[in-house]
């Protein structure tokens, strides 16, 4: 991978470049070899299209200057890219379950086929997160130090045979899994809801999750990563399963814990840290500064609620080694619910631009009213299952992923693209098979726009509130 100082990248915004900048684009690009031919594949969302292939462009000279250009240099690389998806909640797994399985099947079709949208990165819950039907973990009751009531029993009925099927479609399913809290008596206040962490349940905490992951293989349902808790840093006022960890805690359990855990019973599951918000970038330059942690750690997990995303590349830069993922966000109950997609394209292309290696959306899918839900927070799913007629309507991130899950399969290169187009946010892709493409999002008004690559170009339109790839294989 190449490399660039923090600098290099920062002055490279999601909504644009300067002038200047795509002029040097321009000329670093043209590096012989690049110039590509042959056809653009185009695809579009607006108005009532949704991922509609359209005609296919085709590349010319370029004409002079850079005004309304998003420009393209392949040899300027960054991450890899490790996928897209969403979260297999409890309580997505329920909604899942209460269509037919002629239905679900075609769905996960649509969702997971490689040959289709191919989510390829998704997460799951160890226990209860806020989005289920009960709260539970798999060891509730009085203490049990040593771990002898420990059963995943409950997600035998619906939550294993969702990822069963998901990892039927799509072999190379990667998933990712975090805890809202350990069993009650592990924790200060005796519950799941809220409270923090007790130093002394370190130990057996570890010994907890090593037989998650154990019971989860033996069911098929291998877990490749897992963060020690989501969202650090809140007990969510005691209204939903949450645990307070302290920085120290998170330290002491990684580091003197759970990676040996995992090291001595031969467990390949990776460890990521945080889960949490971006403003919290500093605990997470201060937990990597422990060489203990951080030899056990593969990277961090982010979550965009709070701070910006800017505070990956703060990271990055101070521990290039590490990397970053993107674990949670998603639609909530709105007007807009479906036709959202710029907003999201704009934020995907913020958490790409600063080196995160997936996004990973929040519930998979929820009813109308976004429900199982027992937390207080509004959220609807990646698509809604209506709870009377089972008909699935599909959210603006939904499309905006459509788009990107398709532009970069795992393995692809982030590659450099930069433009003087205000508002419009871009990201360009490599794959490993050879072809390459660019996802563009316009949330104005239809405008023209030309693609320069190494003195070539294509000229396409964008129109008012689209979402557009365009692909084409290198020469």
């Amino acid at each position: 991978m190449s490399t660039y100082t923090r600098r290099d990248i920062l002055k490279v915004g999601t909504v644009g470049a300067s002038l200047g900048q795509v002029a040097l684009a321009s000329k670093t690009s043209k590096a012989k070899g690049d110039a590509p031919n042959g056809s653009v594949e185009v695809r579009i969302t607006a108005g009532s299209k949704r991922f509609s292939q359209e005609p296919a462009l085709k590349w010319m000279s370029a004409s002079s200057g850079t005004v309304g250009a998003i420009m393209l240099d392949p040899r300027k690389t960054y991450q890899e890219i490790l996928g897209f998806g969403a979260a297999f909640t409890d309580g997505a797994c329920y909604i899942l379950n209460q269509v037919e399985p002629a239905v679900r099947e075609h769905l996960f079709h649509e969702l997971f086929d490689p040959a289709e949208m191919g989510l390829s990165v998704c997460r799951t819950c160890i226990g209860s997160s806020d989005y289920s039907t009960v709260a539970f973990s798999y060891d509730d009751g009085d203490p049990d130090p040593e771990l002898q009531r420990f059963s995943i029993d409950f997600d035998r009925q619906y939550i294993l045979p969702t990822l069963r099927l998901a990892r039927k479609i799509n072999p190379d399913l990667y998933l990712f899994a975090s805890p809202w809290s350990p069993p009650g008596w592990m924790k200060a206040n005796g519950s799941m809801l809220g409270g923090s962490m007790r130093k002394h349940s370190l130990p057996v905490y570890a010994r907890y999750i090593v037989k998650f992951l154990q019971a989860y293989a033996a069911e098929g349902a291998t877990i490749n990563s897992l963060s020690s808790q989501n969202e650090v840093d809140t007990d969510q006022d005691g209204k939903m399963p949450a645990c307070l960890w302290a920085q120290e805690h998170e330290i002491e359990f990684v580091a003197k814990h759970l990676g040996p855990a995992l090291a001595s019973n031969g467990v390949k599951t990776k460890i990521w840290i945080l889960d949490h918000n971006y403003d919290l970038w500093g605990r997470v330059i201060c937990q990597l500064e422990d060489p203990e942690l951080y030899k056990y750690v593969d990277g961090v997990a982010w979550h965009g609620y709070a701070g910006v995303a800017t505070e990956m590349t703060r990271v990055h830069d101070a521990f290039p080694d590490k990397h970053a993922y993107w674990t949670e966000g998603g639609p909530i109950l709105n007007p807009n619910y479906e036709t959202d997609w710029n907003k999201w394209a704009t934020r995907s292309a913020d958490i790409l631009r600063n080196w995160s290696r997936c996004i990973i959306s929040w519930n998979l899918a929820l009813d109308e009213k976004g429900h199982p839900n027992i937390g207080p927070a509004p959220c609807a799913g990646f698509v809604t299952v209506n709870s009377q007629t089972k008909e699935i309507t599909r959210s603006g991130q939904y499309w905006t992923l459509a788009h990107y899950a398709r532009a970069g399969r795992r393995g692809a290169r982030r590659f450099e693209s930069q433009t003087n187009l205000e508002n419009v946010s871009n990201v360009a892709f490599a794959n490993p098979d050879g072809t390459k493409a660019l996802v563009v999002g316009n949330p104005g008004p239809e405008r023209q726009a030309r693609v320069l690559l190494a003195g070539k170009m294509v000229q396409v339109t964008l129109p008012a509130d689209s979402l557009v790839t365009l692909s084409w294989q290198q020469s």
